[in-house]
Formats: C-alpha cells, structure tokens, sequence
C-alpha cells in the first residue's frame, strides 16, 4: 500500500492515477474526501480514499497501517490565516515523517522545491528547504524531487497567464523586465520520476531536480501562451514595486488570487534545474512547453477564471479537468 498525501492536488490526482494504472494499491490522504471524490472520480473505485490532516499528527498515524511506501505532496504555495509555511510545509513534513517511522514506513518521497534551502530570503523556499533537510536527516530511505515550475492543464503558473490574457484585452502587464528564468517541466514527467524512483534503490539519499526542455523568460513564457491562444495583446512591462501593491491586495481578498507576493519575490532568481535528472536518471524526454502543448488554454473563459479567481469552479470547469486528467 502507498500513502499519497496531497492526493488531490495537481501532482498528486496525477500521480495516483498513474500508480493505479501500474497496479499499485493507494490509500489517498485528502483534507477533504468530498472534493476528492469529485477530482478522482474516474479511479475512486481502485482507490482508498482517507481524511488526514498534516498538522494533526493524530490524525496521521491510522492512515500508515499497512504503508510500505509513504510520498509526500502536502505544501502551500500562500500563506492564508493558521495556514502558514511553517506549519504546513515545514512542520506538516515532519510529521508525516514521524508518523512514518512509528509506523514503520522505510520508504519516503518528498517533493521539495528547486532552489529550497533551509535559509533562502523567501519564507516559502525556506520551508520547503528546512523539511527537505529534516527529511534527508530523518534515517528513512528516502528520495527527494526538485521540480522547477510545473505545467499542464491545472497548473497554477502557465494557466494563471492565460487566464489573466482573458481579462485584459489590450494590454498585458508583463511583470518586471520579464528577463526572470524558468524551465517549465510538464507534470506527467514529474509524476513519471515518483513512479520509478518507487521501487529503485539507486535513488535512495538522493535528490533529483526535474525540468523541460527548455530554459524560457517570463516574457517567452507569456508569448508562448498567447501564440496557443491565438490571439496578442500589447506588452507593457511594469516594475515589480509597482505591482506589488495591487499583489498583495488581491491576496488578501481574492480566495484564490491570480498572483501573490510570493511569486514576485521569486522573480528575483533563475528557477532553473543545474542537472535534469528526467534526462540524465530516469531515460525521460521532457515534455515542451510549446503552443500545440498548450492548446487546452484556449477553452478558458472570462466567466470560468473568475469563479476560479473568487473559489468558484465552475461544472464547466470541472468537466474539462476531469476529462483532461482522465
């Protein structure tokens, strides 16, 4: 049996679709069933799908019975209320860790961040960095993923730029000089690295960034969106200081804000993988970040990115993410 935590979000519905694919038996670790059920509708019936709750060890140890193998997805990109960096992406780690070892579990695969380190100037890096490092001192054989961004067809980067291109008609707001560096990295390559890392010893006390093909601008990132939408707005470039303002206070009252601060303190350095272990491990070709990759975007919709923007999916929207991960 494999624990999944995060079992419903991006990676995760992802990863656990292909786990069942392969024959393994996956018990999926959820905040809430209800919503889950909706996301993996098409494999609920091969699965176990639980409640758990990473910053209640309590609620953690049941779910380990039976567990060979543990992979652990469970991070928040924004800080909202008692959900913080620190208790979710650092602490909530090291307590899955610890239920772990309780219970047993020898197995653990963490999804760290590119560019984690326990003492980065961004609080989210930060604790992504710390966990990984509590992760890699904790005596489990375990292997760790730094993915650069990652994209497909629920990410919360690319598709948030094409969202945004549907709201602005005209103009399109780059942010900063658009010079910032990333090498988007397709989630099926991602979750393809989980999977057979699972079973292969050499990766035990490693850690492995992923990436695409390519290494893209912020700017090339926006063109290549536009060019799968078909359509072009006039680029104006505006300073981050500028912008952060109006960031933070769609932050504050958007339920799911297109862009937080995070993001834009992020901008200040390259997210770009030194050694792309899906070439170099795992024999993977990565998937492009190209406009015929990113044609799915142009079903998107004024109405559907607000119910996005305000936490309201729409059928719409869950119909075409069902149909596009199934």
């Amino acid at each position: 049996m494999i624990l999944v935590t995060g079992a419903s979000g991006y990676v995760g519905n992802n990863l656990v679709r292909r786990l069942v694919k392969m024959g393994k038996q996956v018990r999926a670790m959820v905040g809430s069933p209800e919503k889950a059920v909706k996301r993996l509708k098409d494999v609920e019936s091969a699965i176990e799908i639980v409640k758990g709750d990473v910053t209640r060890p309590e609620s953690l140890m049941e779910w380990m019975d039976g567990v060979t193998a543990v992979i652990h997805l469970v991070a928040i990109p924004m800080e909202k209320g008692k959900r913080t960096y620190e208790a979710i992406n650092y602490q909530g780690t090291v307590n899955v860790v610890e239920a772990a070892k309780k219970a047993g579990v020898r197995r653990f695969l963490n999804m760290c961040q590119n560019g984690a380190t326990a003492d980065h100037f961004s609080p989210f890096l930060r604790s992504k960095g710390k966990a990984q490092e509590y992760v890699a001192h904790s005596g489990l054989d375990w292997t760790a993923f730094r993915p650069s961004v990652i994209w497909g067809p629920q990410d919360e980067f690319a598709n948030v730029q094409a969202r945004l291109i549907k709201m602005t008609p005209i103009i399109f707001p780059i942010v900063g000089d658009g010079k910032a560096q990333f090498q988007p990295v397709y989630v099926g390559d991602v979750v393809e690295a989980f999977v057979r890392s699972l079973d292969d010893n050499s990766t035990i006390g490693k850690e492995y960034g992923l990436g695409g093909p390519e290494v893209l601008t912020y700017e090339e990132i926006v063109n290549r969106v536009l060019k799968a939408m078909g359509t072009s707005r006039i680029k104006v470039k505006v300073p981050v200081a500028l912008l952060r303002p109006a960031v933070l206070g769609m932050q504050t009252l958007l339920p799911n804000p297109p862009v937080n601060t995070t993001l834009l303190d992020l901008l200040a350095e390259a997210n770009v993988v030194k050694d792309n272990a899906l070439i170099t491990k795992f024999g993977i070709e990565p998937e492009a970040f190209s406009p015929e990759n990113l044609a799915y975007m142009r079903n998107f919709s004024i109405g559907t990115t607000l119910g996005k923007f305000f936490g309201r999916a729409t059928e719409e929207d869950k119909v075409r993410t069902m149909a596009m991960n199934s």
